[in-house]
C-alpha cells in the first residue's frame, strides 16, 4: 500500500515538474519593437499595450520600446525578424507584415514571423470638407464619375489608403486622382484647407477637424455602424454615420488590423506565453478606454481565427495589386 503510494506521488510529481518545464516566461527585458515612427497609430497601440502591462503586472520583467519605422515599417520588420529564435523580442505593426513583400523587394519576408494576436481594427471612412456640396456618399461618387474624378488624398501610396480608393474605383466606377501624403495627419490637414477633395482616413487621424466642423464623414467601409456615443461635431456621433454599403457603395467593409509578431522561430509555450498576456490586456478597463478614444472596433484574434483573417485580407489586397501593377517584380 505504501509501495503504491509512493509510486503515485513520484509520478504526480514528474508531472508537475514537466507541466511547470511546459511553461515558459521571459528572463530578461523584452522589446517591443514599433513599425512606425514616435506619435504614430502603431507607436500609441504599443506604448498603451506596454503601459497596461507594466501597471497590471501582466510580465515580471523591463519592457523597452523601440521604435524602428523607416521604409514604411520594413526597418521594424527586419529588426524583429534578425533572430528568429529570440523570445524576447514582439514587432507591433499592421496588416502591413505580410503586405509590403507583396509591392515591394524588402529585407523580410512575411514568412519570418508566427502572429501572435490582432487587438483592434481601425476603421475607414470617406471623409470630404464641411463647404463641400456633397450631401452623401452618393452625390460624391456621381461627382467622381464626372470630368477627371476628384483628388483624393491617402497616406503613403501602394498601402492601404490607396488600396482602399482603387477598391472603391473598381466598386462604382468613379474616377480619382490619388494624391500620397507622409500620413493621414497631413492628409487631414490638405483637406480641412480644401486642398483636397477627400480623403479615407481613420476617425482618429480627422478626430480633431471633425470637432472643429472642418471636414465631415460620409460613410464608414463596415458591417455595421460605429458604436453609440456622445456628439463629436455639433451634430453628429460615430453611431450618425451611414456605412457605405447601406449608402450604395457596394463594399462590404474595409479595415486595418493592429497586429503582434514573433520570429518564427520561437517554441510554441512562448507563442501561448504572450497571446495569454495580449488576452488579458484587452480585458482592462484601461484597453477599452483606449478603444473609445481613437474610435477603433475592439476584437481578439489569434491562431487559426487570426491566420484565416491574413489570408483573406491578403487575397483581396493582392487582387487590388495585381489589377493596379503594384506587384514587386
Amino acid at each position: 500500500m505504501f509501495k503504491t503510494k509512493l509510486i503515485a506521488t513520484v509520478l504526480a510529481g514528474a508531472l508537475y515538474a514537466a507541466g511547470a518545464s511546459a511553461a515558459w516566461s521571459p528572463e530578461k527585458p523584452v522589446e517591443f519593437v514599433v513599425t512606425s515612427g514616435a506619435g504614430g497609430g502603431t507607436d500609441i497601440f504599443t506604448r498603451t499595450i506596454q503601459s497596461i502591462i507594466v501597471k497590471n503586472k501582466l510580465m515580471n520583467v523591463p519592457i523597452v520600446v523601440v521604435n524602428k519605422g523607416g521604409g514604411a515599417g520594413s526597418e521594424g520588420y527586419i529588426h524583429g525578424a534578425s533572430e528568429q529564435d529570440n523570445p524576447h523580442r514582439v514587432t507591433f505593426g499592421t496588416n502591413n507584415e505580410y503586405l509590403l513583400p507583396l509591392v515591394a523587394k524588402m529585407g523580410y519576408a512575411a514568412e519570418g514571423f508566427t502572429p501572435v494576436a490582432a487587438l483592434a481594427l481601425d476603421e475607414f471612412l470617406i471623409w470630404v470638407n464641411a463647404k463641400a456640396p456633397y450631401a452623401d456618399a452618393k452625390s460624391f461618387i456621381d461627382a467622381a464619375k464626372k470630368g477627371d474624378g476628384l483628388r483624393m488624398g491617402g497616406s503613403q501610396s501602394k498601402d492601404t489608403d490607396q488600396t482602399l480608393v482603387s477598391i472603391i474605383s473598381e466598386a462604382t466606377g468613379a474616377k480619382f486622382t490619388y494624391i500620397p501624403f507622409k500620413s493621414g495627419g497631413e492628409a487631414a490637414i490638405q483637406l480641412a484647407g480644401a486642398h483636397i477633395d477627400a480623403n479615407v482616413n481613420n476617425p482618429n487621424e480627422n478626430i480633431g477637424q471633425f470637432k472643429a466642423n472642418m471636414v465631415r464623414p460620409l460613410c464608414v467601409f463596415s458591417t455595421k455602424r460605429m458604436a453609440p456615443g456622445p456628439k463629436i461635431s455639433k451634430d453628429m456621433a460615430w453611431s450618425d454615420i451611414p456605412t457605405c454599403k447601406e449608402s450604395g457603395i457596394p463594399v462590404d467593409n474595409y479595415q486595418m488590423p493592429r497586429t503582434i509578431w514573433l520570429p518564427s522561430g520561437v517554441a510554441p509555450e512562448v507563442l501561448a506565453f504572450y497571446t495569454d498576456v495580449m488576452h488579458k490586456v484587452q480585458e482592462t478597463p484601461e484597453w477599452k478606454a483606449y478603444i473609445e478614444r481613437t474610435s477603433q472596433t475592439g476584437t481578439f484574434l489569434s491562431g487559426d481565427e487570426l491566420r484565416k483573417y491574413i489570408t483573406a485580407d491578403t487575397a483581396r489586397a493582392y487582387g487590388v495589386f495585381k489589377r493596379e501593377g503594384w506587384l514587386a517584380k
